[in-house]
């Protein structure tokens, strides 16, 4: 995920250092280049060969080492990293960069970045919670550099309260944030919906459907690492929110129908990937139904289908697509819910063809627009996401006369697409 892109850790004199050597290996197994600057006073917590061994390049304390590789070493470095995350980040360092201070390598270095940096406060409560350190973190977030708020507990020195740093998968989140991704999608707004829903039929029972979320959770993320504004309805699912991504939870499709209607106005791109119960219950009883003898008949009736509430009432510039898990003859259906629905794409699977179903981390989608389908190979879910929001783009941009718009490798409508349904 981070091959090519260089990351510079600075770390000051904190316990919590030990947390920059794990992010530190996280990191280089994404294939980042990692460089880590240290400050006399975090040699006292962390030896520089651990940094050493895990990032394969010698870490960094004084200004004027002359073993470094490149000429001028605070400025070289400055100049090739794609992002400098300072964790732990001392009060002493929020000081100096706030006022531009520059008197070791890591405040020097700073000083030169022209990309993004980023601060993890960490310390005593009462040294955070002092006006002249909410000052100075204020003052950083006014020159745009990105503070990561500390995390609330236990603390080192025996305290409680805020000033622990941000764990290590916080921290990840806001690098891939800032580095992982072209921010091809900036200034967008998306709107994606994901999960089962459950249409209750008494206080134990529901009916609902096999949907994890996966996909639409693999899509929410995409876009955010993509710049996006993302907006989530999930469904009940277990999985980890996706980070910097707002999520509406619910539980019935009418719920879902719900936030959908208060959200997608403001929206330039919506995908529905939520399985969406077709249809729940006439009554829902108030205590839970006894076993009785012989059968029992439910009687349902049909939920709002938000795909075609949508398209009837989608805006110049919007682009819409709903999603088409089927069993057989996946194209033909398909191309009807596409006409039926008034959507601009149709992401189509089999649940039949083995990785392409519910729970899998895998899928084969198909895309069909008017007048073209696109039949992408068995991929992961980042990556058909990310595959599936070049088209969503793509869409888009031909609607609002943008220039640059994406190719949309595929075949034509009279070229032969294989229906590997039957």
């Amino acid at each position: 995920m981070l091959s090519g892109k260089t990351v510079v850790l600075g770390v000051t004199g904190s316990i919590a250092a030990y947390k920059t050597a794990g992010l530190a290996s996280r990191l280089v197994k994404l294939r980042a280049d990692v460089h880590v600057i240290m400050t006399q006073n975090a040699l006292h917590f962390i030896h520089p060969t651990t940094f050493e061994s895990l990032t394969g390049n010698k870490c960094l304390v004084d200004t004027f080492d002359r073993n470094f590789q490149f000429h001028i070493a605070h400025v070289s470095l400055a100049q090739r990293a794609d992002v400098l995350l300072v964790a732990p980040a001392s009060a002493n360092i929020i000081a100096k960069l706030a006022r531009g201070l520059a008197d070791d390598m890591l405040s020097t270095t700073a000083l030169a970045m022209r990309g993004p940096v980023l601060v993890a406060p960490a310390m005593n409560v009462n040294m955070y919670n002092q006006p002249v350190t909410q000052d100075n973190i204020a003052r950083l977030r006014e020159y745009g550099k990105i503070v990561i708020p500390p995390e609330s507990g236990y603390l080192a020195c025996g305290d409680v309260g805020t000033g622990k740093l941000a764990s290590e998968d916080t921290l990840l989140n806001y690098l891939l944030r800032e580095i992982a991704c072209e921010k091809d999608l900036s200034g967008m707004r998306v709107l994606v919906t994901a999960g089962p829903t459950r249409e209750p039929l008494d206080p134990v029972r529901f009916i609902t459907n096999h949907s994890t979320g996966k996909m639409g959770y693999a899509i929410a993320r995409r876009a955010m690492l993509r710049g996006a504004a993302v907006t989530l309805v999930s469904g009940p699912v277990n999985l980890a929110p996706p980070p910097f991504v707002r999520v509406i939870r619910v539980s019935r499709a009418e719920e879902m129908f719900e936030a959908v209607r208060e959200h997608w106005e403001t929206q330039d791109l919506i995908i529905k990937s939520a399985a969406v119960a077709d249809y729940a219950p006439v009554e829902i009883r108030d205590e839970k139904i006894k076993k009785q003898g012989g059968a029992m008949t439910l009687e349902l009736c049909r939920t709002r289908d938000i795909l075609a509430w949508l398209g009837e009432r989608l805006k110049p510039g919007q682009a819409l697509c709903g999603f088409s898990m089927e069993t057989g003859r996946v194209l033909e259906h398909s191309r009807e819910k596409l006409e039926k629905k008034r959507a601009d794409l149709i992401a189509a699977n089999c649940l039949r063809e083995e990785g392409a179903g519910f729970g899998t981390d895998t899928n084969h989608l198909t895309l069909i627009r008017r007048g073209c389908v696109t039949d992408l190979p068995m991929l992961s879910k980042d990556d058909a996401a990310d595959r599936l929001l070049d088209e969503m783009r793509a869409i888009w941009e031909q609607k609002n006369g943008a220039e640059g718009g994406l190719p949309r490798p595929g075949k034509s409508e009279g070229g032969k697409a294989d229906d590997f349904c039957g």
